[in-house]
């Protein structure tokens, strides 16, 4: 049995059916081309996914570190300040005030700055952390 393709014209345009078929198997590859493409889309979509979750996970845990710092700083800075007011009010001279004041804004002075200088570490440490999951994606699209 013998197949033939007739030559008619289409009734959308000048080409004959021969040529619509052609271009229906090239629409076929550029199909098969196109779902491995949504399948790439798809990897891509779930990876960037779990970077995010890996990212959002490292921010969450450093944001509490940093609470938790800083509830325990404010916590020993009032214990301090209570403690010089307390030291303060029980002075009998003018000249012992000015000494328990001065002391007291040294460390006060001291602590804020060392206190100051580990979060901005802990802050540097959660910008590293939340952009190392990204670091392999971005080495991927090189």
């Amino acid at each position: 049995m013998r197949c033939t393709i007739n030559k008619r014209k289409s009734p959308g345009g000048d080409r004959d059916q021969s040529t619509s078929l052609m271009g229906a198997a090239a629409a076929g590859r550029e199909g098969i081309t196109m779902i491995k493409n949504f399948e790439d889309l798809q990897q891509v979509s779930k990876e960037n996914v779990d970077a995010t979750m890996q990212t959002m996970g490292a921010v969450s845990k450093s944001a509490q570190a940093i609470a938790v710092e800083m509830a325990d700083y404010s916590k020993k800075a009032f214990e301090d300040s209570s403690a010089a007011l307390e030291k303060l009010f029980g002075v009998k001279s003018f000249d012992k005030a000015i000494e328990v004041q001065t002391e007291y804004a040294k460390t006060a002075y001291e602590g804020f700055v060392a206190q100051a200088s580990k979060i901005g570490e802990m802050y540097a440490d959660l910008a590293k952390e939340s952009y190392k999951p990204f670091e392999a994606i971005m080495g991927k699209a090189k």
